[in-house]
């Protein structure tokens, strides 16, 4: 959340390597079972049913998936909340993240609804029945924030391509962009509290929905506080997000390393885990569920996995901060909320008797499809326009 980026260059390079070449014929492939998908309908490429009218699309590819694309909403609360500017370099780089996160998404959405020509009715307000939204849904709140918070991060992002195309030999491009670069110094504020206002909203009303489930949500997932506790962990996953990427990033395009702000990094998300674990283990303790922590059966055994997860980089963070240790504690990290977010939707999920789901295998074809398609954009944005900051290794050891 940010007009300029000081320091951010592209990284530069070809595009079409072998491995970008091998990930665009994977997508080919995708492109021909989402044609079959809407083509045949939902049915033919899914093991969905009425007891499980959510699956993989929707546990990972929405609800997973925005979490981890919190990773500028995350780093905002530090940088222009709390005022921490020594984490500005990261903003761009979370920004992207978040964009390509929340697009994807928005994709996962209209290939999972049963009738995706009828998406565009929402933003319009259900025209043409203008003004006649169920306003007591939490999906509606969800729907209309994600493809607003969508919007504004790629109106965050837009101040990288103008200064790309600030150079560029056409005249309008030249100007559009230093009008635009202009605009945004002046509306970032406004942006800004945007940008931290709608994933409020939307991460917390994710959580709520499964408030809907009633009985069929086994009870340590099922609490009053599940809003709170998807947005508490979508921070902490948002954290690990971006120091996974930038560990990875500078690992795979050979940038200097920012272990020192990482390692800052690392102490927030020990704060986080630390008020998340407080929260759950004090809701579960006074609501009088502490009984069901040992004799859930294999309930228990997936909720004492997801809180060691959860442990975990608390105890590696404490004692060491490494940068291997800070790219496998992100990992566990991001793990963590997954899981969690997998139980709250499909694991602790249970209709009745007689309904079952397990994703079919053009189900996780399309799920690999929309990871790919989000890697193949961030690769080529990257290396097209400034997104991360520092010098290269080969420059820096010049």
């Amino acid at each position: 959340m940010m007009a300029h980026a000081s320091g951010a260059t592209p990284v530069g390079g070809p595009i079409l390597t072998k491995s970008y070449k091998w990930l665009l014929a994977f997508l080919g492939l995708w492109g021909v079972i989402l044609v079959y998908r809407f083509a045949a309908g939902i049915g033919a490429v899914s093991a969905l049913t009425d007891g499980y009218p959510w699956g993989i699309w929707i546990a990972f590819d929405v609800v997973t998936g925005t979490a981890l694309g919190c990773g500028g909403y995350a780093i905002a609360i530090l940088a222009y909340i709390l005022n921490k500017g020594k984490y500005h370099p990261v903003v761009r780089p979370a920004i992207l993240t978040s964009a390509l996160g929340y697009s994807m998404a928005a994709l996962a959405i209209v290939i999972d609804v049963g009738r995706p020509w009828g998406v565009w009715r929402i933003p319009l307000g259900g025209f043409p029945d203008v003004g006649k939204y169920n306003w007591n849904s939490a999906l509606l709140e969800v729907a209309l924030c994600v493809m607003a918070y969508m919007v504004v991060l790629w109106i965050e992002l837009s101040p990288a391509f103008m200064e790309k195309w600030s150079e560029s030999s056409s005249g309008f491009l030249r100007s559009f962009s230093n009008w635009g670069l202009a605009f945004m110094d002046k509306a970032l504020i406004f942006i800004i509290a945007l940008g931290l206002l709608l994933p409020t909203m939307h991460q917390s009303s994710l959580g709520t929905l499964m408030l809907l489930g009633g009985h069929k949500l086994h009870g340590l997932w099922y609490t009053p506080w599940i809003p709170l506790l998807f947005l508490i962990s979508c921070i902490g996953m948002g954290y690990g997000v971006v120091v996974w990427e930038s560990a990875i990033s500078s690992a795979v395009f050979k940038r200097q390393r920012e272990t020192s702000m990482l390692q800052s990094l690392a102490g927030v998300m020990i704060l986080v885990n630390v008020l998340y674990l407080a929260l759950r283990f004090g809701d579960i303790i006074f609501s009088g569920k502490t009984g069901m922590m040992f004799t859930s059966g294999f309930y228990s055994v997936v909720f004492w996995i997801e809180i060691a997860l959860f442990v975990a980089p608390i105890v590696m963070f404490t004692r060491s901060r490494t940068f291997s240790t800070l790219l496998t504690g992100s990992m566990l990290l991001i793990l963590a909320g997954a899981m969690y977010r997998f139980d709250a939707y499909l694991t602790a999920f249970n209709p009745g008797p007689n309904w079952n789901y397990f994703p079919n295998l053009p189900e996780l074809l399309i799920t690999l499809g929309v990871i790919a398609l989000e890697i193949a954009l961030y690769i080529f944005i990257v290396k097209k326009y400034p997104i991360l900051g520092g010098a290269s290794a080969v420059e820096a050891a010049k």
